[in-house]
């Protein structure tokens, strides 16, 4: 065992192992109306925060859509750099303490057990970390590289540079289309969860700090992380939370009413949307009353049977060999390219890096205090470099797999001259893609409850870690408060729908991503320096 520095605090938070009710003062928690914990200020910011925000949203639809519909450029094409290195960082910083001694750590300590099976575990964080984008993108996007690729033209300024080589070209179309969309869904985002959640288990399971993320930034700003820098952070954290999950919720909406329209003829317009928001967070709410294990991860393992059922189903009725052989050539093509995906300094591809990689990043960075304290609370027991390689490596390759065997398919039928694929809305290219395949009707029906349950999944378990924050890290506060938070996710996402659409929904994931971003990377240091001071196995 390696000589230790001991970080945990004393004072106030060194009673919050066993009741964290965190004031600078160490009050004890106190439930106000309707038995919400009101015992900081974090609950009462940004909850009263929220709910002027959809007054706002509601009340101004047309204001709120000009101004929605400035912010998302705004951001992206001022800080697209910023997002682009940040994730660089990230992924680096966690590929370096996998792969280093402190890899050995344990979190919990080194005797630990780990609470969850690996199916169980893997189920719950991959079913968190991005089930609606994977349906919702993963025909949609390697369907518009591709295009993309194929234009004359396409090395102008709106593009990625290297598609200009591809022009006319449909094999190398392919695997530069494959790479760029490969690249928004493999290690990057889940470094990024992989650093919040890591942090977040160690802090909370190694340090006896609670459950929230202020405790990551005990090793920068000690004692301070208990009163309003600590508050600061973990507002920051609920709005960047909201707005990412309100942002998946309403592509969500988006996907399971053109899929209910595509099957049953349900008309598309915002009445169905809000009606399909309200429904399905109504069940979120019955899940989030179960709690962690009864509600959200008997969801989440019904989710993967079902998505590694539609998988199965598109490999074995889709190109087949073109799928098996093309998940090692597309992943090829990623480690080619990624340099210069990567690249944060020089770009003149405004619309690949501002329109797609930013807010991609800003997206995935919005979702990290969900996903990231969500698999931290699931997690106890593993090993750093074991935690690092399922969170980070695992789920990359799933991914390569999912957008090989989605995108790759639909790719085949528009070249053999089905138009149609490329012709639909972002929304119906995956039931029209379904819709060539054996089984038309019935794959499509499982494509929408797929969405549906992981709308579920996203939003129960979205609200017992914004619950968690607000609480000041305790995982048992009042179930008011849990059902509070399950409905402004909901009402969040009708707002955004209503006061600009898909528009308003990614304005507010990269407004929120970007502050937290520098939050991250001040995090991913105090990880690092965290880790030092624990004991490993030799």
């Amino acid at each position: 065992m390696s000589e230790t520095t001991d970080l945990t605090p004393e004072g106030p938070a060194a009673v919050i192992e066993t009741d964290y009710a965190i004031g600078q003062d160490n009050i004890q928690p106190k439930l106000g109306p309707f038995g919400l914990d009101i015992h900081n200020p974090v609950f009462m910011i940004s909850g009263l925060t929220i709910v002027a925000f959809v007054f706002f949203a509601l009340a101004l639809p047309e204001v709120a859509e000009t101004f929605f519909g400035w912010l998302r450029p705004a951001v992206t094409s001022t800080f697209d750099w910023f997002f682009l290195l940040a994730g660089n960082v990230f992924v680096l910083v966690a590929l370096v303490v996998m792969l280093s001694p402190l890899g050995k750590v344990r979190i919990g300590g080194m005797d630990a057990k780990p609470d969850y099976s690996y199916g169980g575990w893997f189920a719950m964080l991959f079913a968190a970390g991005m089930g609606i984008g994977l349906m919702f993108f993963g025909v949609s996007e390697p369907i518009s590289h591709y295009t993309s690729s194929l234009a004359e033209g396409a090395g102008a300024p709106e593009s990625w540079a290297p598609l200009a080589g591809a022009a006319g070209d449909e094999a190398e179309a392919r695997r530069l289309g494959m790479a760029a969309t490969i690249f928004h869904w493999g290690l990057h985002p889940w470094a990024i969860y992989a650093i919040v959640g890591l942090s977040l288990a160690i802090f909370a399971y190694n340090k006896g700090l609670p459950l929230s993320i202020r405790s990551m930034f005990y090793p920068i700003f000690g004692e301070r992380v208990w009163g309003w820098t600590g508050h600061v952070i973990d507002t920051l954290a609920v709005f960047a939370t909201l707005f990412g999950l309100a942002t998946s919720l309403g592509i969500g909406a988006e996907q399971a009413n053109a899929g209910l329209d595509f099957l049953f003829g349900l008309p598309v317009n915002d009445v169905s949307k809000v009606l399909l928001i309200s429904g399905i967070t109504a069940i979120a709410l019955v899940s989030v009353i179960a709690g962690l294990d009864a509600g959200v991860k008997r969801l989440s393992e019904i989710n993967m049977v079902l998505a590694a059922a539609l998988l199965l189903f598109v490999i074995a009725f889709g190109p087949t060999l073109a799928i098996l052989t093309g998940f090692f050539g597309n992943l090829g093509a990623y480690v080619e390219y990624l340099p210069a995906l990567s690249n944060p300094f020089g770009r003149d591809d405004a619309n690949f890096s501002q329109g797609w990689t930013s807010f991609y990043w800003a997206w995935w960075i919005s979702w990290s205090p969900f996903v990231g304290m969500f698999i931290a609370r699931v997690s106890r027991g593993r090993s750093v470099r074991e935690f690092i390689f399922c969170v980070l490596l695992i789920p990359s390759l799933v991914s390569v797999l999912w957008m090989t065997a989605f995108g790759g398919t639909a790719i085949g039928l528009l070249t053999e001259g089905y138009q149609a694929i490329a012709d639909a809305a972002l929304e119906l290219k995956l039931f029209t893609m379904l819709d060539q395949l054996p089984l038309a009707g019935l794959t499509s029906f499982v494509g929408i409850v797929l969405v549906i349950v992981f709308f579920v999944t996203s939003s129960d378990s979205g609200s017992l870690v914004i619950d968690t924050i607000t609480a000041g890290g305790k995982v048992d506060a009042p179930v008011a408060q849990r059902v509070f938070w399950a409905i402004f996710e909901g009402l969040v996402a009708i707002a955004l729908l209503l006061g600009g659409g898909l528009g308003a929904l990614q304005a507010a994931a990269v407004s929120t991503g970007l502050p937290f971003a520098i939050v991250l990377l001040l995090g991913s240091f105090a990880l690092v320096k965290g880790l030092l001071s624990e004991p490993r196995r030799r």
